[in-house]
């Protein structure tokens, strides 16, 4: 029998408190004993002094669904400490196969715009599908070499699409029967341990096939009376109702999250939705959000509810006019309607005079003149999150390799000098762009003419949000929010926040043991209690997902120089990821190496080492943990 001796390391459980240093001890792929210089026959032993030792974290808000068919590893989650992930969330997921009829491909036109994973990956996990039923979807994960443990959700986009058929759940209301059937599918899903339910109102998710491009995805389509019968079923079982909000109608917004009231309803319902972060041209999301919470949460309304945080500035890339952001503004939506290889559709329309028109009447609204929406726009009360300046538009990459890292402000305000007067190019190459170039009459003729020459080559990031580092702080340890918005294995080419929960780590380490304490609780036993989970803790008897930080190594850790913009063969694409050097010295999932630092171990993806978690209510659950007794 294998056994692992973790010596010397200041060890947090998962509780909330500072922490001490003590030895753990690993037999057979459970935490066997914790306390102070163990005596005990170890066949390894991981010196640890110095470091911390702790639960494997949560990563509470991913769309993996899809990557785990493929690569059911996760290596970039695990490579981060993270041994338990939570999929299938904002309505979206695999629960009912592929759900391919009629010439309809679900999978594809639900996550392809919405999450930005290209359409050959979709249609290669579609292919792979080999279940039909939400039970059988489980059970398949047995079959699998799991990096880390994965839990799912029911997802109410494709629940709607089983119960009803896709052109249906786009186009009209449920019948009594169809909202029964949904009912029956979701207690079936909690019998079978789900740990919840998810849903999704941000308006700007749409399809992305034909002939739906225009058409949100159908969880939009569920009106409050539904959105009460189902989260009933889930309330009724304890479990999980995960949502993002229909932000543009706070009315709304509270409406539906006061779901989760105790005194209205009789029970709380557990909530968790996305996002509170600190938005540069609207503040109110944030201020919405916190009263919202204090409310549902107080003793008048005896509800459960948490929103989940963003560590990081949000920083988004695009390429070209691709981009997550792009999807709420309707001039720009229309070009993400294209297929992303698509570059003559995408042409064509930024040549049509008309459009020409309404792009540039959306790019001036509210930048000058006495008017509500220039009032707007001071007061950072703006609707929609897309900047309209330059000089927060930041290029990547691009063919004028000068451009790189430069504003967008920058080789404008050099054109309009060269075509001034001839001067101002900063080399021949641009100047020879510049020569290429129509007249430039200002900002728009111009952004708008870089997307008519590069398209998607034109690769530019911004960050419309937690520009403030102590706000962002402030809003990661609100004691009524959970650290999660990660969208980890989501907008593969546009967001890189797999980092997530250690700069929460880093955050915390600013302000001593205590709060790193309260940090590692909120990133383990917190979240896993919240969804039910046999995971986030060690004590003995649990299963032995272990990590092992070198807090030194978060001192000189810059993340936005740590990003990483790579091939992966698995997607045929380029992906977003952030791999910080040295902080996470070793991760043990199932009290097997994982990751020592460098390089995975040598059984990963050869064998299983996570498994699928289900609810710890589940009949599966409770033999698992009865067998650590």
């Amino acid at each position: 029998m294998s056994s692992i001796l973790f010596k010397g390391g200041h060890v947090f459980t998962g509780e909330d408190n500072a922490g001490e240093v003590m030895d753990v001890f690993v037999e057979d792929q459970r935490i066997s004993q914790i306390g102070k210089n163990l005596d005990v026959n170890a066949t390894e032993v991981i010196d640890c002094q110095g470091k911390w030792v702790t639960p494997g974290l949560l990563d509470i808000h991913t769309h993996l669904d899809l990557e785990v068919e493929l690569a059911p590893g996760l290596g970039e989650v695990v490579r981060h400490g993270s041994t338990t992930v939570v999929m299938s969330n904002c309505s979206l997921g695999v629960a009912y196969g592929n759900q391919r009829q009629d010439g309809a491909d679900p999978i594809t036109d639900c996550f392809a715009r919405v999450e930005n994973i290209p359409k050959n990956v979709l249609r290669k996990v579609g292919d792979a599908v080999t279940w039909q039923d939400s039970g059988d979807y489980l059970d398949h994960f047995d079959q699998l070499n799991l990096g880390p443990n994965v839990v799912s959700m029911i997802p109410h986009s494709m629940l709607r699409i089983e119960v009803m058929g896709l052109e249906d759940s786009l186009s009209r209301d449920p019948t009594e029967a169809e909202l029964k059937q949904m009912e029956a599918l979701i207690e079936k899903g909690m019998q079978e341990g789900y740990a919840g339910f998810s849903t999704d109102a941000l308006p700007f998710h749409y399809l992305a096939n034909q002939p739906n491009t225009r058409k949100q995805i159908p969880t939009q389509f569920a009106n409050y009376g539904e959105l009460k019968r189902l989260t009933n079923v889930v309330r009724n079982w304890g479990r999980v109702w995960q949502a993002t909000p229909p932000k543009d109608n706070p009315a709304e917004v509270a409406r539906n999250f006061l779901l989760s009231s105790g005194r209205l309803h009789g029970k709380p319902l557990k909530v968790t939705a996305t996002a509170a972060m600190d938005f540069t041209v609207s503040r109110k999301v944030a201020i919405l959000g916190k009263v919202l919470s204090r409310i549902i949460n107080s003793r008048l309304f005896k509800g459960i509810f948490r929103f989940q945080a963003l560590s990081a500035p949000f920083k988004t890339w695009a390429d070209g006019a691709v981009t997550p952001i792009a999807e709420e503004v309707p001039e720009l939506r229309l070009l993400n309607e294209c297929d992303l290889e698509d570059s003559a559709a995408r042409l064509k329309i930024l040549n049509d005079p008309e459009y020409i028109k309404a792009f540039r009447k959306m790019w001036f609204h509210g930048k000058s003149g006495f008017n509500l929406a220039n009032l707007k726009r001071k007061l950072r009360m703006e609707d929609n999150f897309f900047t309209r300046r330059l000089d927060e538009m930041t290029v990547h990459l691009c063919p004028l390799a000068n451009w790189s890292e430069e504003p967008l402000q920058a080789p404008y305000e050099r054109l309009l000098q060269f075509q001034n007067d001839g001067t101002g190019a900063a080399n021949e190459e641009e100047k020879a762009f510049f020569e290429s170039l129509p007249p430039i009459h200002d900002d728009c003729d111009f952004f708008m003419q870089l997307l008519r020459e590069w398209d998607t080559v034109l690769r530019w990031h911004v960050t419309t949000a937690n520009t403030k580092p102590a706000k962002t702080k402030e809003l990661l340890f609100d004691p009524l929010n959970f650290p999660g918005f990660n969208d980890s294995g989501a907008h593969l080419t546009n967001m890189a926040f797999y980092d997530g929960n250690l700069r929460t780590l880093q955050f915390a380490k600013e302000d001593g043991l205590a709060t790193v304490g309260n940090a590692i609780h909120r990133l383990t036993k917190a979240p896993a209690d919240f969804f039910g989970l046999n995971a986030g803790h060690l004590t003995v008897g649990a299963q032995a997902d272990i990590c092992v930080f070198d807090p030194a190594a978060l001192d000189g850790w810059a993340p936005e120089s740590t990003v990483e913009y790579v091939w992966r063969d698995l997607f045929d694409s380029h992906q977003m990821v952030n791999r910080p050097p040295a902080i996470v010295s070793q991760v043990f999932i199932g009290g097997q190496l994982a990751w020592d630092g460098e390089n995975f171990g040598p059984d990963y993806e050869q064998k299983p080492m996570g498994r699928y978690l289900r609810h710890k209510d589940h009949p599966r659950e409770q033999e698992w943990a009865a067998t650590a007794a």
